[in-house]
């Protein structure tokens, strides 16, 4: 079905061959209130799961925002800490001036941040669960804050 605004979202049937696929898409929002931070969205990805009624398919779960990741790995304080000092020894965020791309914006760092968290996570499912590893967890990186962003969970299947 379509939403207020003209897109689709929910769960869609097509036929392909014998088997019914289906076709599901929502956007999450979150607006982190500090510049960085990490966000599990595990438990949200999986309502989106559960809504969408595949059972056997992929999951797709992307930042919609250039300057926002999304990426798997453990939700442990400390390792959140290291990627933290990690990325801002990589891509430190000031001086802003270092960076050409800021002029009206400050967030140079912020986009070269987001390259090396990634853009997105694709998930087999398997008998309608996430097949996920040990400790492994979806997150919502944000590295240039303070507004609403938008990711977006895609799942196909059956």
């Amino acid at each position: 079905m379509k939403n207020r605004s003209g897109k689709w979202s929910g769960a869609r049937y097509t036929l392909r061959g014998e088997h019914l696929m289906k076709s599901y898409r929502k956007e999450l929002w979150f607006e982190v209130p500090a510049r960085r931070g990490f966000l599990n969205i595990t438990p949200q990805v999986e309502q989106c799961l559960r809504e969408s009624g595949v059972k056997e398919g992929l999951l797709l779960c992307n930042a919609m925002h250039i300057t926002a990741s999304v990426f798997i790995n453990d939700d442990e304080s400390g390792l959140h800490a290291d990627f933290e000092r990690w990325l801002e020894q990589l891509a430190p965020e000031k001086p802003h001036s270092q960076y050409a791309h800021n002029g009206a914006e400050d967030n140079g760092d912020a986009h070269l941040k987001r390259t090396i968290m990634g853009r997105e996570v694709v998930c087999a499912v398997t008998q309608g669960r996430l097949d996920f590893g040990p400790w492994e967890q979806i997150f919502y990186g944000e590295f240039d804050g303070r507004r609403r962003k938008r990711v977006l969970v895609k799942i196909i299947g059956e």
